[in-house]
């Protein structure tokens, strides 16, 4: 608490977009962030307070120093560190018992099992024969897993023969192997918990990707049945709650073709398919968060319109497009999180509303296709 003002403080480990879009909502309900950034360009540069490394101990324990609570912009901080903040005193949220399922997708998916979550078969592959048996056992193609460290498709491959994975058997410990899921489309359900315990859900959206990247993100998901929207938001709050998650958590799903949800990844922070709240629904994912770290009342969730469409851009463009988009595209809501264009990488976002799902869809591409190349 700052000893002047008596204003909550929030530290948030991890400088990019997460963190950026942080500010706002921490700016209007008079609370104060400060962040750990290890550069100083990084998105969240305008509440960037120190600058260090989030795998030193050292670094992370003096950026803590007189903050109300940990949270974090990305989930990569080491279980060691996680526990030095322990033992020093610092409220973390989430904590490190519960990040652990969201850093190593093994553990993560040994307790989805046990908990009786909805999975794909799965196994931990120690070795290219291992792997082998899986593929034999499961039509001949599987999707291979690093345990750890993977986003965005990185660390992910489908593969036909353990050969093409070969690389990764480092005796590092074993792979995920899990079957190659028939699905319809892919899902996301979000839900935030405070450590009191109230919870706050969303509507399950629709998410689309290529590549192993999210394109676009549709709220809510499309010819989606009572039944299929019971069964996401049980998924999502049995994790939380079993998991003791405390902040924001987004649970990705497959949609089968037999028309049953299946638990496909889990985020322990505000996520990509969230962004539509921040202009669509009445609490964003982001305020959310910092509502739930600092154990406050949990905002409400409705959706302002019957669609939201939110667009990533992807690579951008050093061009000035902004006058062009803004004149064609006024309804249109921009993000973006000041960071160089490069292939592939998501420079902002774009979210159209409107009661016409069809004509909503064409806003935000559009809007969209000005700054990509």
């Amino acid at each position: 608490m700052n000893p002047v003002s008596g204003v909550p403080i929030v530290g948030v480990i991890g400088g990019g977009q997460l963190a950026r879009m942080m500010i706002p909502p921490a700016v209007e309900l008079g609370l104060q962030l400060r962040v750990l950034a290890e550069n100083a360009g990084e998105s969240a540069a305008l509440a960037v307070t120190q600058l260090g490394d989030y795998r030193s101990a050292e670094d992370v324990l003096r950026f803590a120093q007189g903050v109300d609570v940990i949270t974090f912009d990305h989930e990569h901080v080491p279980q060691e560190v996680l526990r030095a903040l322990l033992e020093s005193g610092v409220a973390v949220h989430p904590s490190a018992d519960a990040l652990l399922y969201a850093q190593d997708k093994l553990l993560m998916r040994q307790r989805l099992t046990q908990l009786g979550m909805p999975v794909p078969e799965w196994a931990a592959v120690d070795s290219e024969a291992d792997l082998e048996s899986f593929l034999a056992e499961h039509g001949g193609r599987a999707v291979i897993k690093t345990p750890r460290g993977g986003y965005d498709g990185k660390g992910v491959r489908v593969v036909s023969t353990a050969s093409e994975v070969a690389d990764w058997f480092t005796g590092d410990g074993p792979l995920l192997a899990e079957e190659l899921v028939d699905f319809r489309r892919e899902l996301s359900q979000q839900v935030a918990r405070r450590p009191s315990g109230e919870l706050a859900i969303w509507p399950v959206v629709e998410s689309i990707q290529r590549d192993g990247v999210c394109v676009e993100v549709i709220a809510p998901a499309p010819d989606s049945s009572e039944k299929l929207t019971e069964v996401a938001e049980w998924i999502a709050t049995t994790i939380a709650q079993e998991l003791g998650v405390t902040g924001m958590l987004a649970v990705e799903l497959f949609e089968t073709t037999d028309e049953r949800l299946l638990v496909n990844e889990l985020a322990m922070r505000p996520h990509n398919s969230g962004h539509w709240t921040i202009d669509g629904s009445a609490t964003s994912q982001f305020e959310q968060h910092l509502r739930a770290v600092l154990d406050l009342p949990l905002g409400a969730t409705a959706p302002r319109d019957p669609w939201s469409v939110m667009v990533n851009v992807l690579g951008g463009t050093t061009e000035n497009r902004y006058p062009a988009a803004l004149a064609d595209q006024p309804d249109v809501k921009y993000h973006f999180y000041g960071k160089e264009p490069r292939p592939g990488r998501k420079v902002g976002h774009v979210t159209a509303a409107g009661e016409d799902l069809e004509d909503v869809v064409f806003r935000a591409r559009a809007a969209a296709a000005f700054f990509e190349d």
